[in-house]
């Protein structure tokens, strides 16, 4: 049995949630806390799988509470918001920042949010198979802190554009990452995350607030403007068109995902081929894999998160098997390595 607990200060959504959960059969609601630090003492001592995790409570706050859980005993954390408001789900990204790995919007009580149930039992099960590692820098072995790098040598090229696709584990990373790149980084930059729909609009002020550069949701035909940071909206795929202008479809999904970092990276491809770069982030499945090695093979950049720092390694290390991955690097040195090579 999958041990849960669930965190949130309103009873009824903790007994609505533990009758989802249960109703599964595979898991089993160890603890009900309702404020963060409830949360942190019941980690402790209960020793849970998996964590749902509100964050607007009493006491301590889902983020604050993600961080000292991540920092005393590292647990897979769910958010579960019902605030879609854009300042509000920023704030879950705060949480992301801290550790927890994905974020769902809490089923409504009652009929008719089957779908948003299925989500939350398909969502716990996953998480709660990830292994999560203490939010507490510490001295690495030689190995470790040693980056992972291809054996191919560095190529002088001319880079256009910037294509970056992530998924579990992704807020945290593109933190590292975007909040590296100065206010002069001279080309446009493409994302896809992969999320539960509704949070992007929380996900674009939220990275605004860590990086120096520019942030906004993808509207089709929008024109790519340097230094901009481009996060693909929901449920549609966003691809470029010479011009070079944002194009977004409703084409059939890709690898089970619209939008998708597939069909990201085959559209950055054929516009700027060789002059383009593509980084793929944590994340499980294999989404954009393929495609990478398809911009390796045109002569782009490409570059893979290692398995050491991923959350978890599907979608880089699929690409990295494939062979379309000319740099393999762990997360801290990524941004570093883009200032650098399109600088």
């Amino acid at each position: 049995m999958i041990r849960v607990l669930i965190v949130d200060d309103s009873h009824s959504v903790c007994v609505f949630m533990r009758h989802v959960l249960e109703s599964d059969g595979t898991m089993e609601v160890v603890g009900i806390a309702e404020d963060g630090r409830q949360a942190v003492e019941m980690t402790n001592r209960l020793k849970p799988d998996v964590i749902t995790m509100d964050i607007t409570m009493p006491v301590l706050n889902g983020i604050e509470a993600t961080r000292e859980i991540m920092a005393t005993r590292p647990t897979p954390i769910v958010i579960v918001s019902s605030d879609w408001s854009p300042s509000e789900t920023a704030k879950t990204f705060q949480a992301m920042d801290a550790g927890a790995l994905t974020l769902l919007r809490k089923p409504g009580l009652g009929r008719g949010n089957d779908e948003a149930c299925y989500e939350l039992i398909k969502t716990v099960k996953l998480m709660s198979e990830i292994k999560v590692v203490r939010r507490v820098r510490r001295r690495l072995s030689q190995d470790e802190s040693t980056p992972s790098v291809s054996a191919h040598p560095k190529i002088s090229r001319r880079i256009e554009c910037v294509a970056i696709g992530a998924s579990t584990g992704g807020p945290q990373a593109l933190s590292k990452i975007l909040s590296v790149l100065p206010k002069s980084f001279p080309v446009p930059i493409l994302l896809v995350q992969h999320m539960s729909p509704g949070f992007i609009n929380g996900m674009v002020q939220w990275l605004g607030s860590i990086t120096t550069l520019p942030v906004v949701a993808a509207k089709d035909s929008l024109r790519l403007e340097p230094g901009v940071i481009y996060v693909a909206p929901d449920g549609v795929h966003m691809g470029v068109t010479p011009g070079p202008r944002i194009h977004l479809s409703t084409t059939p999904v890709q690898n089970g995902l619209r939008p998708s970092v597939s069909y990201m990276f085959a559209s950055v491809g054929r516009v700027f081929s060789k002059k383009a770069a593509a980084v793929l982030l944590t994340g499980m499945g294999r989404d954009g894999a393929v495609e990478m090695k398809k911009l390796r093979d045109l002569g782009a950049l490409t570059i893979a998160q290692d398995k050491a720092s991923s959350t978890v390694h599907g979608m880089p290390g699929t690409a990295i098997a494939l062979g379309g991955a000319e740099r393999i690097l762990p997360l801290d040195a990524i941004g570093p390595e883009l200032v650098t090579s399109v600088g």
